[in-house]
């Protein structure tokens, strides 16, 4: 198995080793847009039957702003509102692990199959939000995962907001990332 598909079992997996090897790769960004991508990917066909091509397409679209708007959030609010005093992280090591954490959503795909989508894709937010958690966590070194919820409550809430604005402002509606 490569490199690439490892990560993303491992980050599926809640591996928080994982989140720290690619905290410190900064040539993980690639890969990190990548899981992102077949995540939103993976969501799109699940409700193709409700959102269409065009879904996937705006879907996509709506989780790349989504991730760089929530992991810029993450950051902001991890470094500089709820720190530890052995906080120290960069942007890029937030969107690296945050982009990792959408591997769960890759289940998403399975929402294809009749009766199953809703039940596969609340499984998923679940699984994703757990895992974000633990990117948030090991990104700002953090001993508190308590902490780390609160960044990423305090940071979904507002990215939301943001992310709504955004496609108000530019058309269009954002689809489940």
């Amino acid at each position: 198995m490569n490199t690439f598909q490892n990560r993303i079992f491992r980050a599926a997996k809640l591996d928080a080793t994982l989140y720290e090897e690619v905290e410190n790769d900064k040539g993980a960004m690639g890969q990190a847009i990548a899981v992102v991508v077949l995540s939103s990917l993976a969501a799109g066909i699940g409700i193709i039957g409700k959102g269409g091509i065009g879904g996937i397409v705006i879907g996509t679209a709506a989780a790349l702003v989504s991730w760089y708007v929530w992991a810029w959030l993450a950051y902001f609010i991890g470094t500089r509102l709820l720190p530890e005093p052995q906080t120290h992280a960069d942007l890029g090591e937030l969107l690296r692990t945050i982009g990792f954490s959408s591997a769960p959503g890759l289940i998403r795909v399975v929402g294809i199959i009749p009766k199953l989508g809703e039940v596969v894709f609340v499984v998923a937010a679940i699984w994703m939000l757990a895992a974000m958690v633990i990117a948030v966590r090991q990104a700002l070194d953090y001993t508190s995962t308590l902490r780390a919820v609160g960044v990423c409550l305090i940071g979904w809430a507002l990215q939301i907001v943001i992310v709504g604005l955004l496609f108000a402002l530019f058309g269009g509606s954002p689809q489940p990332a």
